[in-house]
């Protein structure tokens, strides 16, 4: 991702700083297209993971739909040319407000996680003469296997409706004349890249399906969420899996005639596009610890702080002149904390990383913060906004 060329560039340009390179976004979408068409499966963005404007745009270009949990995204995907027929809303509360938007755009899909979500929506639809398209969110009870702050799919969750309540579901759908039944929704968590996760998952949804199938409701969409992680470990090396990704729900998913698999997929599109750039403000040596502390903090990627995720870490200054023997490589790493400037103990990107020795103003990159990064960032401190920085061609 960092040639000489774009490290120069940088030394010119204000940090912290979000780089966007558009070659690697396009190279994950290539193979993510090549993938999922192979199945005739569809791919909805999930927005939540970036909506930075070229990043939505290109995702855009390549004819998926989008997954909002938002009124605000809904408004966004639509603004930025997705089809209102591929545009679905999911999310654990809805707001009236929303709900109205989402109705007034005739997007095609409600993915509703309650029965008072289901009748909330009947009603609305109805004040309007409208009928809304649902697919009924079901916590399928299936371990993800990563971290308890991302994992959804479990009875302990907030998100879904649990199976002992499907009773109940087939009722509202019989009764409720605003509400159009599609299908049925699942997503049990994020980082996932234990393929027999979504095999146990495929699992479920057959199960399910038959469950409605046998109680007369015709099911046009699957919608297996997303979840697909990525190797935070080798950002420059490896493309997320999309090839055994999508050939796991090809084998063991019961799909029959006329229906649709779909899939929300967020991080695996967008996450190893980007990379935080921010200099070292001052480099403190210790007894015990060494810190790096950095212009950029949680303020602009709060991941470590919230999930305790793990970001790779290179100091571009000093890679560039080991490369071009400016200065001499002993081979020793010096162990550092690299932190961030916030008034928060927690304000740490990780602790004992293995860099080259280094100095005030070196560039520091923060790899693979392409999703759940610049989305998440704030004015705590009275910070200023972070800014983008793109490659300069794309080809």
């Amino acid at each position: 991702m960092f040639n000489n060329n774009t490290i120069q560039r940088f030394k010119d340009i204000e940090t912290p700083f979000y780089y966007y390179d558009l070659n690697v976004l396009k190279n994950t979408l290539d193979a993510c297209r090549d993938a999922s068409s192979k199945y005739n499966f569809h791919v909805h963005y999930a927005m939540k993971a970036n909506f930075n404007p070229k990043v939505v745009d290109m995702v855009q270009s390549y004819g998926f739909g989008a997954d909002c949990v938002s009124g605000n995204e809904v408004k966004a995907a639509i603004e930025h040319g997705f089809d209102k027929g591929k545009v679905v809303f999911a999310g654990v509360g809805k707001s009236d407000k929303e709900i109205n938007a989402a109705l007034d755009a005739d997007i095609f899909c409600f993915n509703v996680e309650s029965v008072q979500e289901l009748e909330i929506i009947n009603e609305l639809a109805a004040a309007k003469s409208k009928v809304a398209g649902v697919a009924i969110r079901i916590n399928p009870n299936v371990d993800a296997h990563t971290h308890h702050f991302i994992t959804t799919g479990l009875d302990e969750n907030k998100f879904g409706i649990n199976t002992w309540q499907l009773n109940e579901v087939a009722e509202a759908l019989r009764s409720l004349k605003n509400i159009k039944f599609l299908g049925i929704h699942f997503h049990v968590g994020s980082q996932i890249t234990d393929m027999e996760v979504y095999r146990n998952l495929c699992t479920r949804i057959n199960e399910i399906g038959e469950w409605f199938e046998d109680r007369g409701f015709a099911i046009k969409v699957l919608n297996a969420g997303g979840g697909l992680g990525v190797d935070y470990y080798n950002p420059d090396t490896n493309i997320p899996d999309f090839k055994s990704y999508f050939e796991v729900f090809s084998k063991f998913l019961n799909v029959k005639p006329g229906q649709e698999v779909h899939f929300e997929l967020g991080r695996a599109l967008v996450a190893q596009s980007s990379s935080l750039i921010a200099r070292v403000l001052y480099v403190k040596n210790g007894q015990k610890k060494n810190f790096l502390i950095l212009d950029a903090g949680m303020t602009e990627l709060m991941r470590p702080m919230l999930y305790q995720a793990y970001h790779s870490i290179q100091n571009l200054t000093q890679e560039s002149s080991i490369k071009n023997q400016e200065i001499s490589n002993s081979g020793e790493a010096i162990k550092y904390d690299v932190v961030g400037p916030i008034c928060e103990s927690t304000d740490c990107f990780r602790k004992d990383v293995d860099l080259p020795q280094s100095f005030r103003g070196d560039l520091i990159a923060i790899r693979t913060a392409g999703a759940y990064g610049e989305v998440m960032a704030s004015n705590y401190n009275l910070r200023d906004k972070v800014e983008s920085v793109y490659s300069e061609t794309i080809g």
